[in-house]
Protein backbone atom coordinates (compact mmCIF):
# COMPACT_ATOMS: atom_id res chain seq x y z
CA UNK A 1 0.00 0.00 0.00
CA UNK A 2 2.83 2.41 0.80
CA UNK A 3 4.40 1.70 -2.61
CA UNK A 4 1.06 2.21 -4.40
CA UNK A 5 0.50 5.52 -2.56
CA UNK A 6 4.00 6.59 -3.58
CA UNK A 7 3.17 5.78 -7.24
CA UNK A 8 -0.01 7.85 -6.99
CA UNK A 9 1.83 10.76 -5.39
CA UNK A 10 4.48 10.70 -8.13
CA UNK A 11 1.85 10.09 -10.83
CA UNK A 12 3.50 6.81 -11.86
CA UNK A 13 1.40 3.85 -12.99
CA UNK A 14 2.52 0.46 -11.65
CA UNK A 15 3.70 -2.09 -14.21
CA UNK A 16 0.79 -4.43 -13.54
CA UNK A 17 -1.73 -1.67 -14.20
CA UNK A 18 0.09 -0.65 -17.41
CA UNK A 19 0.03 -4.21 -18.68
CA UNK A 20 -3.68 -4.50 -17.88
CA UNK A 21 -4.39 -1.22 -19.73
CA UNK A 22 -2.67 -2.37 -22.94
CA UNK A 23 -4.26 -5.82 -22.76
CA UNK A 24 -7.80 -4.52 -22.37
CA UNK A 25 -8.00 -1.10 -23.99
CA UNK A 26 -5.21 -0.79 -26.57
CA UNK A 27 -6.08 -1.69 -30.16
CA UNK A 28 -3.37 -1.42 -32.81
CA UNK A 29 -4.12 1.33 -35.29
CA UNK A 30 -3.67 0.88 -39.04
CA UNK A 31 -1.06 3.05 -40.71
CA UNK A 32 -1.45 4.74 -44.07
CA UNK A 33 1.63 4.49 -46.25
CA UNK A 34 3.08 7.86 -47.28
CA UNK A 35 4.80 6.32 -50.29
CA UNK A 36 3.02 6.85 -53.60
CA UNK A 37 1.65 3.86 -55.47
CA UNK A 38 3.42 2.58 -58.55
CA UNK A 39 2.47 4.11 -61.88
CA UNK A 40 3.43 1.07 -63.96
CA UNK A 41 0.84 -0.25 -66.36
CA UNK A 42 1.57 -3.85 -65.46
CA UNK A 43 -0.71 -4.94 -62.63
CA UNK A 44 0.75 -7.65 -60.44
CA UNK A 45 -1.67 -10.31 -59.26
CA UNK A 46 -1.29 -13.25 -56.92
CA UNK A 47 -1.00 -16.78 -58.31
CA UNK A 48 -1.87 -19.37 -55.67
CA UNK A 49 -2.19 -22.43 -57.94
CA UNK A 50 -0.51 -23.56 -61.13
CA UNK A 51 0.47 -26.62 -63.13
CA UNK A 52 4.13 -27.39 -63.73
CA UNK A 53 5.74 -29.98 -65.99
CA UNK A 54 9.16 -30.91 -64.61
CA UNK A 55 11.64 -32.31 -67.16
CA UNK A 56 14.95 -33.53 -65.79
CA UNK A 57 18.16 -33.66 -67.79
CA UNK A 58 19.52 -36.77 -69.51
CA UNK A 59 22.81 -38.31 -68.52
CA UNK A 60 25.82 -37.96 -70.81
CA UNK A 61 26.97 -40.90 -72.89
CA UNK A 62 30.12 -42.79 -72.04
CA UNK A 63 33.10 -42.55 -74.36
CA UNK A 64 34.85 -45.29 -76.31
CA UNK A 65 38.52 -44.39 -76.72
CA UNK A 66 41.90 -46.10 -76.71
CA UNK A 67 45.08 -44.38 -75.63
CA UNK A 68 47.95 -44.36 -78.09
CA UNK A 69 51.12 -43.01 -76.48
CA UNK A 70 54.42 -42.33 -78.24
CA UNK A 71 56.13 -45.08 -76.33
CA UNK A 72 53.25 -47.56 -76.40
CA UNK A 73 50.92 -47.78 -79.34
CA UNK A 74 48.25 -49.86 -77.58
CA UNK A 75 48.09 -48.36 -74.08
CA UNK A 76 44.54 -49.54 -73.40
CA UNK A 77 41.10 -47.98 -73.12
CA UNK A 78 40.75 -44.45 -71.73
CA UNK A 79 37.08 -43.56 -72.37
CA UNK A 80 35.56 -41.52 -69.54
CA UNK A 81 32.09 -41.64 -68.00
CA UNK A 82 29.30 -39.24 -68.92
CA UNK A 83 28.02 -36.61 -66.52
CA UNK A 84 24.72 -36.88 -64.64
CA UNK A 85 21.66 -34.91 -65.72
CA UNK A 86 20.23 -32.18 -63.53
CA UNK A 87 17.30 -32.63 -61.14
CA UNK A 88 14.25 -30.37 -60.89
CA UNK A 89 13.65 -29.47 -57.23
CA UNK A 90 10.96 -27.45 -55.45
CA UNK A 91 12.28 -25.70 -52.34
CA UNK A 92 10.15 -23.89 -49.75
CA UNK A 93 11.35 -20.42 -48.76
CA UNK A 94 9.92 -17.35 -47.07
CA UNK A 95 11.45 -15.05 -49.69
CA UNK A 96 8.64 -15.72 -52.20
CA UNK A 97 4.93 -15.34 -51.51
CA UNK A 98 3.38 -16.30 -54.84
CA UNK A 99 3.74 -18.72 -57.74
CA UNK A 100 3.99 -15.97 -60.36
CA UNK A 101 7.52 -16.97 -61.29
CA UNK A 102 6.75 -20.65 -61.94
CA UNK A 103 6.89 -21.55 -65.62
CA UNK A 104 4.61 -24.16 -67.13
CA UNK A 105 7.65 -26.25 -68.14
CA UNK A 106 10.83 -26.43 -66.05
CA UNK A 107 13.68 -28.01 -67.98
CA UNK A 108 17.00 -29.06 -66.45
CA UNK A 109 20.17 -29.34 -68.52
CA UNK A 110 21.73 -32.58 -69.77
CA UNK A 111 25.02 -33.99 -68.56
CA UNK A 112 28.01 -33.78 -70.87
CA UNK A 113 29.37 -36.87 -72.59
CA UNK A 114 32.63 -38.47 -71.49
CA UNK A 115 35.87 -37.88 -73.34
CA UNK A 116 39.19 -39.58 -73.92
CA UNK A 117 42.07 -39.60 -71.45
CA UNK A 118 39.66 -40.71 -68.72
CA UNK A 119 37.87 -37.35 -68.76
CA UNK A 120 34.49 -37.54 -67.06
CA UNK A 121 31.70 -35.39 -68.48
CA UNK A 122 30.46 -32.44 -66.44
CA UNK A 123 27.42 -32.99 -64.24
CA UNK A 124 24.52 -30.67 -65.00
CA UNK A 125 23.42 -28.24 -62.31
CA UNK A 126 20.14 -28.87 -60.55
CA UNK A 127 17.25 -26.48 -61.19
CA UNK A 128 15.85 -25.31 -57.83
CA UNK A 129 12.47 -23.60 -58.06
CA UNK A 130 11.65 -21.53 -54.93
CA UNK A 131 8.03 -21.84 -53.76
CA UNK A 132 6.18 -20.20 -50.84
CA UNK A 133 5.96 -21.85 -47.45
CA UNK A 134 2.90 -24.09 -47.27
CA UNK A 135 2.98 -25.15 -50.92
CA UNK A 136 1.18 -28.45 -51.56
CA UNK A 137 2.45 -30.63 -54.40
CA UNK A 138 -0.05 -32.97 -56.09
CA UNK A 139 0.34 -35.38 -58.98
CA UNK A 140 -1.90 -35.60 -62.04
CA UNK A 141 -4.43 -37.78 -60.17
CA UNK A 142 -4.76 -35.27 -57.31
CA UNK A 143 -2.79 -37.31 -54.75
CA UNK A 144 -0.81 -35.16 -52.29
CA UNK A 145 2.89 -35.91 -52.62
CA UNK A 146 4.46 -33.23 -50.42
CA UNK A 147 3.56 -30.38 -48.07
CA UNK A 148 6.44 -27.90 -48.11
CA UNK A 149 5.71 -26.12 -44.83
CA UNK A 150 9.25 -25.75 -43.44
CA UNK A 151 11.95 -23.32 -44.49
CA UNK A 152 14.45 -25.01 -46.80
CA UNK A 153 12.61 -28.32 -47.24
CA UNK A 154 12.95 -29.74 -50.77
CA UNK A 155 10.94 -32.00 -53.05
CA UNK A 156 12.69 -33.67 -56.00
CA UNK A 157 10.14 -33.28 -58.77
CA UNK A 158 12.17 -35.03 -61.48
CA UNK A 159 15.44 -36.92 -61.15
CA UNK A 160 18.14 -36.48 -63.74
CA UNK A 161 19.48 -39.44 -65.66
CA UNK A 162 22.73 -41.10 -64.62
CA UNK A 163 25.74 -40.72 -66.86
CA UNK A 164 26.83 -43.67 -68.98
CA UNK A 165 30.11 -45.42 -68.22
CA UNK A 166 32.97 -45.33 -70.68
CA UNK A 167 34.88 -48.29 -71.99
CA UNK A 168 37.59 -47.82 -69.34
CA UNK A 169 35.04 -49.10 -66.80
CA UNK A 170 34.70 -52.42 -68.64
CA UNK A 171 38.42 -53.19 -68.59
CA UNK A 172 39.04 -56.65 -67.02
CA UNK A 173 41.82 -59.23 -66.90
CA UNK A 174 40.22 -61.15 -69.72
CA UNK A 175 38.96 -58.14 -71.73
CA UNK A 176 41.86 -55.78 -72.36
CA UNK A 177 40.30 -53.84 -75.25
CA UNK A 178 36.59 -53.33 -74.55
CA UNK A 179 34.85 -51.43 -77.32
CA UNK A 180 31.59 -50.91 -75.47
CA UNK A 181 30.20 -47.98 -73.48
CA UNK A 182 26.86 -47.08 -71.90
CA UNK A 183 24.39 -44.51 -73.08
CA UNK A 184 23.25 -41.87 -70.59
CA UNK A 185 19.96 -42.59 -68.82
CA UNK A 186 16.90 -40.54 -69.72
CA UNK A 187 15.75 -38.03 -67.10
CA UNK A 188 12.31 -38.23 -65.52
CA UNK A 189 9.34 -36.18 -66.70
CA UNK A 190 6.38 -35.54 -64.38
CA UNK A 191 3.47 -33.12 -64.18
CA UNK A 192 2.44 -31.54 -60.88
CA UNK A 193 -0.21 -29.22 -59.49
CA UNK A 194 1.14 -26.64 -57.05
CA UNK A 195 -1.13 -24.79 -54.66
CA UNK A 196 -0.36 -22.44 -51.77
CA UNK A 197 -2.17 -23.63 -48.67
CA UNK A 198 -2.46 -20.17 -47.09
CA UNK A 199 -3.42 -17.45 -49.56
CA UNK A 200 -3.84 -14.53 -47.13
CA UNK A 201 -4.87 -13.74 -43.58
CA UNK A 202 -8.24 -12.27 -44.64
CA UNK A 203 -10.16 -12.76 -47.88
CA UNK A 204 -12.82 -10.48 -49.34
CA UNK A 205 -15.84 -12.55 -50.37
CA UNK A 206 -18.59 -10.86 -52.36
CA UNK A 207 -20.68 -10.79 -55.47
CA UNK A 208 -19.34 -9.23 -58.68
CA UNK A 209 -19.16 -5.42 -58.52
CA UNK A 210 -19.52 -5.35 -54.73
CA UNK A 211 -16.47 -3.06 -54.42
CA UNK A 212 -13.80 -5.54 -53.30
CA UNK A 213 -11.09 -4.13 -55.57
CA UNK A 214 -11.97 -0.57 -54.59
CA UNK A 215 -11.70 -1.51 -50.92
CA UNK A 216 -8.33 -3.15 -51.41
CA UNK A 217 -7.06 -0.06 -53.25
CA UNK A 218 -8.25 2.19 -50.42
CA UNK A 219 -6.83 0.07 -47.58
CA UNK A 220 -3.49 -1.02 -49.10
CA UNK A 221 -0.99 -0.12 -51.81
CA UNK A 222 -2.28 -2.86 -54.12
CA UNK A 223 -3.58 -1.80 -57.53
CA UNK A 224 -6.25 -4.25 -58.73
CA UNK A 225 -8.23 -3.24 -61.79
CA UNK A 226 -11.48 -1.35 -61.07
CA UNK A 227 -14.21 -1.18 -63.73
CA UNK A 228 -18.04 -0.84 -63.76
CA UNK A 229 -18.64 -4.35 -65.10
CA UNK A 230 -18.71 -7.77 -63.39
CA UNK A 231 -15.78 -10.18 -63.14
CA UNK A 232 -13.13 -7.51 -63.40
CA UNK A 233 -11.04 -9.65 -61.02
CA UNK A 234 -10.22 -13.11 -62.34
CA UNK A 235 -7.10 -13.67 -60.22
CA UNK A 236 -6.67 -12.81 -56.53
CA UNK A 237 -4.78 -9.66 -55.59
CA UNK A 238 -2.93 -9.29 -52.29
CA UNK A 239 -2.49 -6.11 -50.24
CA UNK A 240 -0.69 -5.60 -46.93
CA UNK A 241 -2.13 -3.52 -44.08
CA UNK A 242 0.48 -2.22 -41.65
CA UNK A 243 -0.30 -1.45 -38.00
CA UNK A 244 1.49 0.72 -35.51
CA UNK A 245 2.80 -2.33 -33.60
CA UNK A 246 4.73 -3.41 -36.75
CA UNK A 247 2.31 -6.24 -37.52
CA UNK A 248 1.27 -6.79 -41.14
CA UNK A 249 -2.00 -8.38 -42.24
CA UNK A 250 -2.49 -9.67 -45.78
CA UNK A 251 -5.89 -9.02 -47.40
CA UNK A 252 -6.90 -10.82 -50.61
CA UNK A 253 -9.27 -9.47 -53.22
CA UNK A 254 -10.98 -12.66 -54.42
CA UNK A 255 -12.99 -13.11 -57.63
CA UNK A 256 -16.74 -12.63 -57.27
CA UNK A 257 -19.10 -15.51 -56.53
CA UNK A 258 -22.43 -16.11 -58.21
CA UNK A 259 -25.33 -18.44 -57.26
CA UNK A 260 -24.39 -22.00 -58.13
CA UNK A 261 -20.64 -21.51 -57.73
CA UNK A 262 -20.38 -24.70 -55.64
CA UNK A 263 -21.74 -26.56 -58.69
CA UNK A 264 -18.90 -25.06 -60.74
CA UNK A 265 -21.11 -22.61 -62.62
CA UNK A 266 -18.76 -20.47 -64.65
CA UNK A 267 -15.44 -20.73 -62.78
CA UNK A 268 -17.09 -21.31 -59.40
CA UNK A 269 -14.90 -24.09 -58.03
CA UNK A 270 -11.74 -22.29 -59.13
CA UNK A 271 -12.89 -19.14 -57.33
CA UNK A 272 -13.98 -21.02 -54.19
CA UNK A 273 -10.54 -22.63 -53.93
CA UNK A 274 -9.16 -19.17 -53.20
CA UNK A 275 -11.62 -18.77 -50.30
CA UNK A 276 -10.49 -22.08 -48.81
CA UNK A 277 -6.93 -20.81 -48.40
CA UNK A 278 -7.79 -17.71 -46.33
CA UNK A 279 -7.65 -17.73 -42.54
CA UNK A 280 -10.54 -15.29 -42.13
CA UNK A 281 -13.38 -14.06 -44.33
CA UNK A 282 -15.03 -10.69 -44.88
CA UNK A 283 -18.41 -10.82 -46.57
CA UNK A 284 -18.52 -7.58 -48.54
CA UNK A 285 -22.11 -6.75 -49.54
CA UNK A 286 -23.31 -4.22 -52.08
CA UNK A 287 -25.50 -1.77 -50.16
CA UNK A 288 -27.15 -0.42 -53.31
CA UNK A 289 -29.02 -3.73 -53.79
CA UNK A 290 -30.44 -6.22 -51.26
CA UNK A 291 -27.48 -6.97 -48.92
CA UNK A 292 -29.31 -9.60 -46.89
CA UNK A 293 -30.06 -11.66 -49.97
CA UNK A 294 -26.42 -11.36 -51.03
CA UNK A 295 -25.20 -12.58 -47.65
CA UNK A 296 -27.52 -15.57 -47.68
CA UNK A 297 -26.40 -16.51 -51.18
CA UNK A 298 -22.68 -16.10 -50.42
CA UNK A 299 -22.79 -17.97 -47.11
CA UNK A 300 -24.74 -20.79 -48.77
CA UNK A 301 -22.21 -21.16 -51.58
CA UNK A 302 -19.27 -21.16 -49.15
CA UNK A 303 -20.96 -23.68 -46.83
CA UNK A 304 -21.85 -26.00 -49.71
CA UNK A 305 -18.26 -25.97 -50.90
CA UNK A 306 -16.66 -26.54 -47.49
CA UNK A 307 -18.64 -26.63 -44.25
CA UNK A 308 -15.49 -26.06 -42.17
CA UNK A 309 -15.20 -22.50 -43.50
CA UNK A 310 -18.04 -21.45 -41.20
CA UNK A 311 -15.75 -21.93 -38.17
CA UNK A 312 -13.19 -19.39 -39.37
CA UNK A 313 -13.18 -15.76 -38.15
CA UNK A 314 -15.50 -13.65 -40.29
CA UNK A 315 -17.40 -10.39 -40.36
CA UNK A 316 -20.13 -8.81 -42.50
CA UNK A 317 -19.51 -5.46 -44.19
CA UNK A 318 -21.98 -3.36 -46.16
CA UNK A 319 -20.33 -1.20 -48.81
CA UNK A 320 -21.54 1.93 -50.63
CA UNK A 321 -23.22 3.59 -47.66
CA UNK A 322 -22.37 6.92 -49.27
CA UNK A 323 -25.38 6.30 -51.54
CA UNK A 324 -28.89 6.98 -50.16
CA UNK A 325 -30.14 3.46 -50.90
CA UNK A 326 -26.95 2.00 -49.45
CA UNK A 327 -27.38 3.92 -46.21
CA UNK A 328 -31.02 2.84 -45.99
CA UNK A 329 -30.25 -0.84 -46.58
CA UNK A 330 -27.41 -0.73 -44.05
CA UNK A 331 -29.63 0.70 -41.32
CA UNK A 332 -32.25 -1.95 -42.06
CA UNK A 333 -29.75 -4.83 -41.98
CA UNK A 334 -28.09 -3.46 -38.84
CA UNK A 335 -31.27 -4.19 -36.88
CA UNK A 336 -31.10 -7.89 -37.81
CA UNK A 337 -27.39 -8.76 -37.50
CA UNK A 338 -24.06 -7.27 -36.52
CA UNK A 339 -22.63 -5.51 -39.58
CA UNK A 340 -20.18 -2.74 -40.40
CA UNK A 341 -21.05 0.01 -42.87
CA UNK A 342 -18.30 1.50 -45.02
CA UNK A 343 -17.75 3.39 -48.22
CA UNK A 344 -14.70 2.10 -50.07
CA UNK A 345 -14.96 4.99 -52.52
CA UNK A 346 -14.86 7.81 -49.92
CA UNK A 347 -13.02 5.93 -47.14
CA UNK A 348 -15.87 6.29 -44.63
CA UNK A 349 -15.45 3.97 -41.58
CA UNK A 350 -12.40 2.39 -43.20
CA UNK A 351 -10.28 2.71 -40.05
CA UNK A 352 -12.98 0.97 -37.99
CA UNK A 353 -13.04 -1.91 -40.47
CA UNK A 354 -9.26 -2.32 -40.33
CA UNK A 355 -9.45 -2.49 -36.54
CA UNK A 356 -11.96 -5.33 -36.87
CA UNK A 357 -9.63 -7.00 -39.36
CA UNK A 358 -6.84 -6.85 -36.81
CA UNK A 359 -9.05 -8.44 -34.15
CA UNK A 360 -9.94 -11.21 -36.59
CA UNK A 361 -6.25 -11.71 -37.29
CA UNK A 362 -5.38 -11.89 -33.60
CA UNK A 363 -8.19 -14.37 -32.88
CA UNK A 364 -7.14 -16.59 -35.77
CA UNK A 365 -3.44 -16.78 -34.87
CA UNK A 366 -2.32 -20.21 -33.73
Amino acid sequence: MRLLNLFKRLQITPISQTTRFFAQEYTPKPLRSLKAKSTRNTVQYYVDACRVRAVAGNGGDGCISFLSAWCKEHAGPDGGDGGHGGHVIFQATHSVKSLNHCRSVVQAKHGQRGDNKDCTGKNAEHVVVPVPLGTIVKDASGRVLADLDTEGVMFVAARGGAGGRGNKFFLTDTEQAPDVAELGATGETHSYSLSVRSLAHVGLVGAPNAGKSTLLRAATRARPAVAPYPFTTLQPHIGMVQYDDYEQVAIADLPGLIPGSHKNYGLGIQFLQHVERCRGLIYLLDGSTDPQEQYESLSFEVAQYNADLADRPQCIVVNKIDLPEGKKNFESLKKQMQVIGISAKTGQNLVELLKVVRRMYDSGKS
